[in-house]
């Protein structure tokens, strides 16, 4: 009785945690099903989740207000904020790569340069000023921001016939690198790698639960073999549900997800169809980004695991496996990859190989690629060289 108790036990952790692994490979393999590239920056993207999570619950404006509704906040600001990086990582990096770069992309470079401006300007000029220091930082943000905003659209305006764009995958590769390092050192710098932990009140540590899942007799005696399941767990699992629920929904039955299908089959095609190829693509980044991050939330406000700034590259090397494994480009196969992932590792964490949790990932990943290379849901495709 107690082996199937621990079966169990592990089966809901596991199931639990896969979800939030799933969250984190849609990302992954909603950008490759349209560009066909790994945007490793996918998991520092779930780390900005994380610490807006952790700051917003913190905040004293969200204090007063009841749990759900503080968390239901929460998740609404982690899913924005994220998904507003993931659109102008795409705007910064990607598409003047993809398109080259023109005088279009001297907003989100200015803006890049503008917070970095404010940054280390500001702090200069709020030491030797009268005024608050909130003021000087403003106005020296949008200052910095006007005034590089037309030099970048001079400059990029002039540039443009020489800086062509690029379609060699292992370019967008690097530059997916270089975004995921970028973001990690800012992290670095701004939250520094002290391990931070909270956990949302009333939602996830106030109730406990002890459900029955078989009941026999042996002999004269009632057995219950139960699992116990506490609050925090049903919420990241029922969040989870429900917002794979209503991405499988958006790209299989309205016309984004056809305009998001058409795009991932031949971006020219559909560009010549009428279907604004690059806001597609922009919007495939703030759907992933978005719940990148909600998966940062559930993952470690609402279950209450400590998190670091350096967390996204472990969550994120273990999402990507998710996506290999269900079938890269496939989110169904995403959601597949994601559970048992979480799965083989709850199963492994509980046992005598609890050491080799993180490796038996990579080892059902290595069998699955050589059993079925595309992935569990993904097909062979050939391709011509």
């Amino acid at each position: 009785m107690e082996a199937l108790q621990n079966l169990l036990q592990q089966t809901v952790n596991g199931i639990q945690l896969g979800s939030v692994y799933a969250l984190i490979a849609v990302g992954y393999t909603m950008v490759y099903g349209v560009l066909q590239f790994i945007n490793f920056a996918h998991g520092d993207v779930y780390m900005v989740g994380a610490y807006i999570g952790f700051f917003a619950i913190t905040a004293t404006f969200l204090s007063h207000f009841p749990p759900v509704m503080q968390g239901s906040i929460t998740l609404l600001l982690c899913m924005t904020g994220c998904a507003l990086l993931g659109n102008f990582i795409e705007r910064l990096a990607y598409r003047p790569l993809r398109n080259g770069l023109s005088g279009r992309d001297a907003f989100p470079w200015a803006l890049f340069w503008s917070l970095y401006v404010m940054l280390f300007l500001g702090k200069w000029l709020s030491s030797r000023s009268v005024l608050p220091a909130w003021i000087v930082f403003t106005v020296t943000f949008f200052v910095s921001l006007v005034s590089l905003s037309a030099l970048f659209k001079l400059s990029f305006s002039k540039l443009s016939k020489h800086l062509k764009p690029s379609s060699d995958r292992l370019t967008a590769l690097i530059t997916a690198i270089g975004i995921s390092f970028l973001l990690e050192n800012q992290g670095v710098a701004l939250f520094t790698t002290t391990p931070r932990q909270i956990q949302l009140k009333g939602i996830a540590n106030d109730i406990h639960l002890r459900l029955s899942a078989f009941k026999y007799y042996s002999g004269n005696k009632l057995h219950v073999v139960g699992v116990r399941i506490s609050g925090g767990e049903i919420t990241v699992l029922a969040a989870a549900i429900i917002l794979m629920s209503f991405l499988i929904y958006l790209v299989g039955h309205t016309r984004t997800g056809r305009a998001i299908r058409a795009v991932s089959l031949d971006k020219d095609a559909a560009a010549l169809m009428g279907i604004p190829a690059d806001k597609i693509i922009g919007l495939t980044f703030i759907i992933g980004s978005s719940l990148a991050g909600a998966a940062g939330f559930l993952n470690h406000e609402v279950s209450g695991i400590s998190f670091d700034s350096n967390i996204g590259i472990a969550l994120g090397l273990k999402a990507f496996v998710a996506a290999v494994l269900g079938g890269i480009g496939s989110i169904e196969g995403a959601v597949v990859g994601g559970l048992l992932m979480g799965v083989a590792e709850s199963f492994t964490g509980g046992s005598v190989l609890s050491s080799l949790k993180d490796a038996v990932s990579f080892v059902i990943l290595i069998a699955i690629l050589l059993l079925r290379p595309g992935g569990i849901l993904g097909s062979n495709v050939q391709e011509k060289v």
